[in-house]
């Protein structure tokens, strides 16, 4: 069949034609993408913001924050918070574009060169004369997908973008009589006292009868509701359950050690001297040329005779640290030195003198003194790091293979997962009371929020079918299945039992509490020295005295323009506090430093003020307007 509409392709495309194109005539082309994708989001400057631009903008900005951090949880990025993140960032770079164009602001060629060289990874490009190697340049911004072209086209605008708001955070200050008048206020002290009438203290009065226990519940059946959960049975294949079924042989171990015996017995070391003439890498031409003719001369005389090393090395070694022990380094090992100096000395034997060796510190001749190899340990001795390392290699080889048979195995006998754990050796965990969301201490597949989607997924909870394999993390997969499973509900009042009248009961309390609160919060206020009070304590935002974060606030806030001043506040559960202010208390002086450092966050604080003033001003004369709705 599939041969014949391949050699009748032209006539079969003749004929869907017919069919498909009266059926546009008669029905209509579907709007509603094009419709949907030019709405307009937002205008600035007489320009319009289509949907499309805010998607595609979405679109570039999940991505670059996932390349950021892998592990971040797509649904963050899916939220209409974010979305609505995404849309004021793009009207913000369109609101700076058009005060660019308005302002006529450039980047010139001198600012666009001085950032260039302040990129650390452009710097690193710089040729032995100081120029830029443009080849490796080229390759660098192609590997971002760009032209250097294009790439410092960008870099421009950015520059000039920025330019629009620099002028006004680089200019911020704060005087210091604006910094006292801030941290004063912020800081200040007050002298309270605090009567507290807790809920708890209130629980014996409260005695429900059957009928308000009903109400109650009637009435706060939310309190009540049990969320969705099931009994699920997982397994989990990782690389410790692959390693833990290979067996190796004993030839295997004996190969394995032959071929790795001076690996596994560690590094070995050598002892070099070296003599070194300087000559800096970013050194002009004519200097190291002068420095490797001067290596050239007392190379020679080295070779000439090869005792007088250290006498020369005293003598002429630029090296700060070794001339005066005769260019000794001692021993090291693989990654001590400059690559060109370790490449040289590894390939020397004892007693040898290298050529002139080229580095960015300038030119080494260097003498090899010493060799120390480490003693091999026997078989025996080595035998159990052999084992796991020969097990974790083999297992890191095989997971991928195995890992395909998992996925398979878990699929094709969907209703059970017995066979692949019996397969592969693999433990069947059971646990109650799972929900959709990862319950707070989770472990292992039991935390990942993939895997319990999958677990919750229609298929899976109607079917009792065994979940796809999900990767938990790299060489780790889990597939589950649903055993049993609970809808969320409300409960009965008969099973809701001591919960319902403890509810009831903290609800009153508080309600007696706060009445209590009140009324001596009146009578306190009528006749102040009828009042009963705690001692006094000095309070502010920097001192707490772990009063409730509602009292610290409602002290600090209360008018002091008529002293004592009273207040009450509610804490909801907790019951009611009455407050009595009695003076404001002068504020310690600080530390210097202390002070210091205020004083730089309060210049921050009032550049950022003055920063968002400015552009909320720049959005009024560019006419901003945001269509969609703030989530």
């Amino acid at each position: 069949m599939f041969e014949s509409i391949r050699k009748h392709s032209k006539f079969v495309m003749i004929l869907l034609f017919l069919l498909i194109i009266p059926s546009f005539i008669f029905v209509g082309i579907n709007q509603n993408y094009f419709t949907e994708s030019s709405k307009t989001v937002a205008r600035v400057d007489g320009h319009d913001i289509t949907q499309q631009d805010w998607d595609n903008a979405h679109r570039a900005e999940s991505d670059r924050l996932r390349a950021q951090n892998p592990t971040m949880d797509a649904k963050l990025l899916d939220s209409a918070e974010a979305r609505y993140a995404t849309l004021e960032k793009l009207v913000r770079d369109r609101v700076l574009a058009a005060a660019v164009k308005k302002m006529h602001l450039t980047t010139t060629d001198a600012q666009l060169v001085h950032t260039l060289r302040d990129i650390p990874a452009i710097a690193a490009l710089k040729k032995p004369d100081g120029s830029l190697d443009a080849e490796a340049y080229k390759a660098l911004v192609g590997a971002q997908g760009m032209t250097p072209e294009g790439f410092e086209a960008n870099l421009r605008n950015e520059l000039a973008l920025n330019q629009v708001l620099g002028g006004v955070s680089t200019t911020g200050f704060a005087t210091d009589a604006q910094l006292k008048q801030a941290m004063d206020a912020l800081y200040q002290r007050r002298e309270i006292q605090v009567a507290s009438f807790d809920a708890r203290a209130f629980a014996a009065k409260v005695q429900p009868t059957e009928a308000e226990l009903k109400a109650y519940y009637e009435a706060h059946t939310g309190l009540f509701k049990q969320p969705e959960e099931a009994t699920v049975e997982y397994v989990q294949l990782d690389l410790a359950a692959v390693q833990s079924g290979i067996t190796l042989s004993e030839d295997d171990l004996r190969t394995y050690y032959k071929e790795n015996s001076a690996r596994l017995a560690g590094p070995e070391e050598r002892r070099a001297s070296h003599i070194l003439i300087n000559a800096p890498k970013d050194a002009p031409a004519a200097e190291r040329e002068k420095a490797k003719a001067k290596a050239e001369e007392l190379l020679a005389q080295v070779r000439k005779d090869p005792k007088s090393f250290a006498q020369v090395a005293k003598a002429n070694s630029q090296d700060p640290g070794s001339a005066a022990n005769g260019g000794d380094l001692g021993y090291f090992g693989h990654g001590a030195m400059v690559k060109p100096f370790e490449e040289a000395v590894f390939k020397m034997k004892e007693g040898d003198i290298s050529d002139v060796i080229e580095s960015d510190f300038g030119y080494h001749i260097i003498q090899l003194t010493g060799i120390k190899a480490p003693k091999v340990p026997t078989f025996e001795e080595m035998r159990p790091k052999l084992e796991a390392d020969l097990k974790q290699q083999q297992a890191q080889r095989k997971f991928a293979e195995v890992a395909e048979a998992f996925t398979n195995g878990v699929y094709e006998q969907s209703d059970s997962l017995q066979p692949v754990a019996d397969k592969f050796k693999l433990a069947i965990h059971k646990v109650e009371h799972v929900t959709r969301q990862p319950a707070p201490g989770a472990q292992g597949a039991l935390a990942n929020a993939r895997f319990l989607e999958a677990l919750f997924s229609s298929d899976s909870l109607e079917h009792k079918r065994n979940t796809d394999a999900v990767e938990l993390a790299p060489n780790s997969l889990a597939a589950g299945r649903v055993v049993q499973y609970s809808p969320a509900r409300t409960l009965s009042m008969s099973e809701v039992g001591d919960k319902l009248k403890q509810l009831y009961t903290a609800q009153k309390s508080a309600e007696l509490a706060k009445e209590e609160g009140k009324a001596k919060l009146a009578e306190w206020k009528a006749k102040p020295e009828a009042a009963q009070l705690p001692a006094a304590v000095e309070v502010g935002r920097d001192q707490s005295k772990d009063l409730p974060r509602e009292v610290l606030d409602a002290a600090l806030r209360a008018s002091t323009k008529t002293l004592p001043a009273w207040e009450g506040v509610d804490l909801g559960a907790a019951g009611y506090a009455v407050i009595k202010i009695n003076r404001i208390a002068e504020r310690p002086v600080v530390e210097a430093q202390v002070a210091e450092q205020q004083k730089s966050q309060f210049t921050q604080w009032a550049t950022m003020a003055e920063v968002m003033a400015y552009y909320e001003q720049l959005k009024k004369q560019f006419k901003v307007q945001i269509k969609v709705p703030r989530p």
